[in-house]
């Protein structure tokens, strides 16, 4: 028994040294500087600034990306399908370690398979890989823009939201007819928007990955094209004829011209057939002065028998299923993919009655 306690502790690797090891716990928070450590802030700014330049200068430029193209194309496998170049998995590591030590994240096993589909030689499309080296390098560029207004550098925006979307307004090509007077309420329709889906728990920040993975942001800078159709511009949140509609109904409703609605002037909306508790509760919710609302919080909210609420319950109840029999949670709602059903019963006439 004494040998076999002896190498049993000696193979699992138990003993005086992985004691010793435990006992020190490596340091894994490192708290922000508070307000009157003046010096512990700029160093931590400083920091910052210098790593996100760093990580800048190691993205591709235009320049190199457009090198890429030309080289890759000098690459291509035969034979061709149809008239899109190819590139086999042995050229494609051959070029990869010609490419620099910026490509070579790009040239790797793990790019190769997620680009493979159904060509019989095994090979992929040269024109697929060059938009997902771009997509990446956009990715990564806008991952540093939008840590530039990360004033703590926890990865969260909050109102430096507001700032990026100000100061992004003259990069825009398709914003370039809007007033600067104007620019205010277009930097609270974009935000709001961004706000209300990013933000359902209503924590006044958002995840800058978050902002990364949905595709507002690629609606936001869609309006960098010059020949944008009309179509696209009615479609998209972020354009200049879909605020300057936000705004002229929010002047509609507006009737006595204050500059705030009232839940009576609210209750126009649309087919003005909004519930009064939903009303009630949207000016419970949201701030208000006097009893009437600012756009701000405007944007964060956007004959047979009588029907018996005990019936109108079970419907719902059995529809979204919920884990609780007594009670629907928000994660409820969400399993079912019924949310916005639900939710437009509760609020709409016509939702309620469809």
């Amino acid at each position: 028994m004494g040998l076999f306690t002896k190498y049993y502790s000696e193979w699992k690797g138990g003993g005086k040294n992985t004691n010793e090891f435990y006992k020190t716990i490596p340091r894994f928070y490192y708290r922000l500087p508070a307000e009157d450590e003046v010096l512990l802030q700029k160093l931590r700014e400083e920091s910052r600034a210098v790593f996100l330049q760093r990580k800048s200068r190691e993205l591709l430029d235009n320049e190199e990306l457009q090198n890429l193209w030309f080289l890759l194309d000098k690459h291509q496998t035969p034979p061709m399908i149809g008239e899109e170049a190819v590139i086999n998995y042995e050229n494609f590591l051959k070029f990869g370690e010609k490419a620099g030590p910026k490509c070579k994240q790009f040239f790797t096993a793990k790019v190769f398979a997620k680009l493979l589909h159904t060509d019989s030689y095994g090979r992929i499309s040269i024109m697929q890989f060059f938009n997902y080296v771009m997509r990446k390098v956009w990715l990564h560029q806008t991952r540093i823009g939008l840590s530039l207004y990360d004033v703590a550098g926890q990865g969260y925006l909050e109102s430096d939201l507001e700032n990026y979307i100000l100061e992004l307004i003259p990069t825009l090509p398709q914003l370039d007819g809007l007033e600067k007077s104007f620019y205010s309420f277009y930097v609270c329709t974009a935000v709001r928007k961004l706000f209300f889906f990013l933000d359902p728990l209503r924590t006044g920040k958002i995840k800058i990955q978050g902002i990364l993975a949905c595709s507002f942001l690629d609606n936001l800078l869609e309006l960098r094209d010059e020949e944008l159709s009309k179509e696209s511009q009615e479609t998209n949140w972020f354009s200049a004829p879909s605020a300057l509609r936000v705004y002229g109904q929010y002047l509609n409703l507006d009737k006595d011209h204050n500059g705030m609605l009232s839940k009576e002037e609210l209750s126009r909306y649309g087919t003005a057939t909004m519930t009064n508790v939903f009303l009630d509760r949207v000016f419970q919710e949201c701030l208000t002065y006097d009893g009437e609302m600012a756009i701000q919080e405007l944007m964060k909210i956007h004959g047979q028998d009588p029907v018996s609420f005990q019936d109108v319950k079970d419907e719902i109840f059995d529809v979204v299923k919920p884990k609780d029999p007594l009670k629907i949670s928000l994660q409820d709602l969400i399993n079912s993919n019924q949310g916005d059903t639900v939710t437009t019963i509760l609020i709409d006439l016509n939702g309620f009655w469809t």
